[in-house]
């Protein structure tokens, strides 16, 4: 397979570097495209192979021309989210199939461009969703699809994000609804996938509340930073803010960002406590679905550790399932889990609950990232999926979907229909 990559920042490494390392048998990266001169020469001498003339290179401007000369067979969409819908669509009018980096998008418009296209070229779009690739989380959806707890009727669902990953999404361009959606659609697209996967179901209304409490001016005079800069590298108060992002002191990060804002002058360490900031960083959404389940969910992006809790709520019993990824923050250093930080107890009616044997693999995202990769890759050396983790452009519009009423609701203070909205909108999409 011939593969072009567009957006060379940190996303693409894990795309391009599972190509070079593990699948260059099957595969050739024929060429790479950013708006980023820099980061673009960069990933095309990482990816380039020995005796060979590199990879070519095409800035964004040359999206087309790069169709035109390498001939891709697949388009890999690793750019910032709100340009996910015109690369896809472009490469389905070129005759390409897509990998998408998660979200598939991040509103209504842009979503009704992606499914029109897909409807109109017959091409597919893969939505990397890694988490569903977890062995912890293929154990929830075999308990929940075996009838372990009978008919599954409510879930809480909390997502706790540490001062260090979650302070990260209000100093990139994230921190811009216009750019990610919000983290209700950038980040809450994964849970909300887990969800719709795990229960079989879509959602159907959703009625949400949201508000930016802690990344803001008033969070860092509290804290003593009166007379900060607007960003982290020559911001006077950066040697007591346990906020502050080393750029230099970072090798990836100095090399993919600080090094390239001469050319485009993005800065990747923004003051977490601008006014400017157009994201919450407190979300809690009460979410009905067809199967008439029910679900709470909260994230948060501030909490002193991080990762999820979560219960469903059976007929016969409960699940209760943890997992922390991070204790806490230290000094600003983060203190990893161990392996044994992934918990799941069953608690059937009658009997006394009980820990479950946690399955476990090796590799990023809990062992999900290699497993996901080989699907991709390698489908072919790959065991049937009998868990349906493949995630296609349904699946990755309903994981958005759930985020995008619950920004609407946010905005309205009232419940949104999401089939209203979609019919509103023409966009048709099946369960």
């Amino acid at each position: 397979m011939k593969i072009a990559i567009v957006g060379c920042g940190s996303r693409h490494q894990m795309f391009r570097d599972s190509v070079i390392q593990d699948y260059a048998d099957k595969h050739d990266i024929v060429a790479l495209c950013d708006t980023n001169a820099h980061r673009l020469n960069q990933a095309a001498e990482a990816a380039s192979k020995p005796g060979t003339n590199g990879v070519a290179t095409y800035l964004a401007q040359d999206f087309d021309r790069l169709i035109t000369e390498q001939k891709p067979d697949t388009v890999v969409v690793a750019t910032p989210d709100f340009l996910h819908a015109d690369y896809i669509v472009r490469a389905f009018e070129a005759g390409c199939d897509v990998i998408c980096e998660k979200p598939l998008t991040i509103d209504l418009t842009r979503l009704k461009m992606i499914v029109d296209a897909q409807a109109r070229t017959g091409r597919k779009v893969k939505v990397t969703f890694n988490y569903r690739y977890s062995p912890a989380r293929t154990q929830i959806r075999e308990l929940i699809a075996s009838g372990t707890i009978g008919t599954v009727t409510a879930v809480d669902f909390r997502w706790h994000l540490d001062r260090v990953h979650g302070a990260d999404y209000f100093r990139r361009w994230h921190r811009q609804k216009e750019n990610s959606g919000g983290l209700l659609v950038h980040k809450s697209t994964h849970h909300f996938d887990l969800l719709n996967w795990w229960l079989s179901t879509v959602p159907t209304e959703v009625f949400a509340s949201g508000r930016r409490v802690f990344y803001r001016p008033e969070m860092a005079v509290e804290l003593g930073l009166e007379g900060r800069g607007s960003r982290c590298a020559d911001c006077p108060v950066a040697d007591k803010c346990d906020f502050r992002l080393d750029l230099a002191a970072d090798q990836n990060l100095k090399s993919l960002y600080l090094d390239a804002e001469g050319d485009d002058g993005y800065f990747r360490d923004r003051c977490v406590f601008d006014a400017e900031i157009g994201i919450e960083d407190t979300m809690q959404a009460h979410i009905r679905y067809a199967s008439g389940v029910t679900a709470n969910y909260t994230l948060t992006a501030y909490s002193p550790w991080e990762g999820l809790e979560i219960k469903f709520q059976g007929t016969k019993g409960d699940i209760t399932h943890r997992h922390v990824e991070v204790h806490g923050v230290f000094g600003g250093e983060r203190a990893h889990a161990d392996e044994d930080a992934i918990s799941t107890e069953l608690h059937l009616a009658g009997q006394l609950p009980r820990m479950l044997e946690v399955p476990k693999a090796k590799g990023h995202h809990g062992g999900a990232d290699p497993v996901m990769l080989g699907y991709i890759f390698d489908p072919e050396n790959m065991e049937p999926d009998r868990y349906n983790r493949a995630s296609d452009h349904v699946g990755g519009s309903w994981s958005i979907l759930t985020g995008i009423a619950a920004n609407a609701s946010i905005e309205t203070g009232s419940v949104v229909h999401i089939e209203q909205m979609l019919r509103a909108r023409g966009i048709v999409l099946p369960r």
